[in-house]
């Protein structure tokens, strides 16, 4: 079992200022001009996505609050995505892989996390490596899990408290280490609203560039269809998981992805694919 000893002050986190459940839209990169990858949205769409999520937290007829998680720690993320977040008002959450820190190209460094840990923006472990955790031996675990805590704890100075699944998995014995590790809440890349402000596990929506504003108005709206769909293909995809090795997956999900003719909503369900 993994255990965290000696836990210091640190200084506390984001205010949750949220009136309703919160529905939480998971992105990775931004580039200013269209890419291939199918993880990066351009600067205009996440304007666009960015305003409606400030416009739907004044209306009171709706039934989640939107946030913004970003994954990976690509350096776009405080280039590209802070100014947007900061004009419309918009805190994040960022979840970081912290082997890639200072070391990977194209990746946040120290000192790009204090700046958004200086902003008001969250931080939480993307593990280690971005190894899939349910992949891991005990030792391997630890570190992808406590290591990355404690790491990002004493170069932040701030309480590190939530962990994102690399590649959305996780299992009993993953949810259990993150527990014994400290953390208070494990996201995921299920595509369901947050159930209870207590929950442990937290499901997100995969934002995909095809993800026009229109869709995510349509998922955060009242009658939950749009979200309602997502989940059910989500159910699908995970079922197909079940029975394919990781690499036959990830070789459909690749060319899944490179069609940009198949619907958004095929794309958008999780983060299904290993960032090498």
């Amino acid at each position: 079992m993994l255990r965290a000893h000696g836990q210091p002050r640190f200084r506390s986190s984001v205010e949750d200022r949220s009136p309703l459940p919160k529905l939480y839209f998971l992105y990775h990169e931004l580039s200013e001009a269209p890419s291939r990858s199918p993880y990066s949205l351009t600067t205009k769409q996440f304007h666009a996505h960015a305003s409606v999520f400030a416009e739907m937290r004044t209306d009171r007829n709706q039934c989640f609050w939107p946030e913004v998680t970003f994954d990976d720690g690509h350096s776009s993320n405080l280039k590209l995505a802070l100014p947007i977040l900061r004009e419309y008002g918009l805190e994040a959450m960022f979840f970081i892989t912290v082997g890639w820190i200072d070391r990977r190209a194209g990746c946040l460094g120290w000192d790009d996390l204090k700046i958004l840990r200086d902003g008001g923006h969250q931080i939480g472990s993307h593990g280690w490596s971005h190894a899939f955790l349910t992949d891991c031996r005990d030792d391997q675990l630890r570190r992808e899990i406590l290591d990355s805590r404690l790491m990002l704890e004493d170069k932040l100075g701030v309480e590190i408290r939530t962990m994102a699944c690399p590649g959305g998995r996780f299992n009993s014995r993953v949810i259990s280490a993150c527990k014994d590790a400290g953390y208070l809440r494990v996201y995921t890349s299920v595509p369901e609203p947050e159930r209870l402000s207590s929950s442990f596990l937290v499901g997100r929506v995969n934002a995909h560039p095809m993800m026009r504003a229109e869709d995510v108005r349509e998922l955060i709206a009242p009658d939950g269809k749009a979200l309602r769909n997502l989940k059910r293909r989500y159910r699908v995809k995970a079922a197909l998981k079940s029975v394919l090795t990781d690499r036959v997956y990830d070789a459909l999900w690749w060319k899944l992805a490179g069609n940009r003719e198949v619907e958004a909503t095929d794309l958008v369900a999780d983060e299904d694919s290993p960032r090498n």
